[in-house]
């Protein structure tokens, strides 16, 4: 059976918790939020603090982990990244007040700076050959510079909102990260099967991520034109209507391509136009 360490709260749980659900993993409810078991894989979660999750792998009291590569990064404990995930986006960026003008990577030569990952800033500033303090401090890192503890943060962006409520700007990224699941190194073979069942499951849900299916009626003389329209994945789906002369194509596409697509087929005489949802993409 394997077991995978999971953020007990905060920005990742509920997504990881979707992401094994939707992957058809059941979850036991467990009150106390600590370890559950699912009735249909063999699976047990351990709930944990994000910062724990790369140790807890790395030593094989869990076998696998979802995490921010940022925490993997920092904590630099040797684990296997197997699989990004597709959620959890951000960056770790450098902000300093806004009204103070930025020079470049050298104004921070002899500053204070308040971060939660000093291990990824030090290395970032040993690599620019710059020299500053770095302040290790645990929450509410983009107070430092309003409070006189520091001359600029280092932490996690989204958004930017929070940045920009506490006077600061953006003025360097660092790196981007993301969710992504990690591995202890070395795990048995038959460990190994189940996770790779679980990785091609997880690739499944997160390929249907922002894909609608269309299905779309299109005159026999046209079918190139429409097919240049809707490439398919692989070879396009064709089926013959009970009206002669016309022929219903299938295809997945971006959500985002629906209406410019659609509106295209019309141009060229397509009719009957249907957009489903998508559950999974198997492939």
């Amino acid at each position: 059976m394997l077991r995978i360490a999971l953020q007990s709260k905060g920005r990742l749980n509920e997504k990881s918790v979707e992401l094994l659900r939707e992957a058809g993993i059941s979850l036991e409810e467990n009150s106390r939020r600590l370890l559950s078991r699912s009735p249909n894989f063999p699976m047990e979660v351990l709930y944990l603090r994000d910062d724990d999750i790369p140790q807890t792998v790395s030593c094989g009291i869990a076998d696998l982990g979802i995490v921010g590569l940022n925490e993997v990064k920092e904590r630099n404990h040797p684990v296997e990244v197997l699989q990004h995930l597709g959620f959890g986006k951000c960056r770790l960026s450098l902000a300093i007040p806004k009204y103070i003008e930025y020079t470049g990577p050298e104004f921070f030569e002899g500053r204070k700076i308040a971060t939660s990952y000093p291990g990824i800033l030090k290395a970032y500033f040993k690599e620019k050959n710059i020299n500053c303090e770095i302040r290790e401090i645990a929450g509410s890192v983009e107070i430092s510079p309003s409070i006189g503890l520091a001359d600029g943060i280092f932490d996690i962006v989204s958004s930017g909102g929070t940045l920009v409520q506490n006077g600061l700007a953006e003025v360097e990224k660092v790196m981007d990260s993301d969710a992504v699941l990690i591995g202890t190194p070395g795990l048995p073979e038959e460990k190994m099967q189940t996770v790779s069942t679980l990785m091609s499951r997880f690739t499944s849900v997160i390929r249907s991520k922002g894909k609608k299916y269309m299905l779309v009626n299109v005159p026999n003389d046209r079918i190139d034109e429409a097919l240049a329209i809707i490439p398919s994945m692989k070879s396009p789906t064709l089926l013959p209507l009970a009206d002669k002369g016309w022929s219903a194509i299938h295809a997945v596409i971006d959500e985002s391509e629906v209406w410019d697509k659609a509106a295209r087929l019309k141009e060229i005489g397509a009719e009957d136009i249907l957009i489903l949802s998508m559950e999974k993409l198997i492939l």
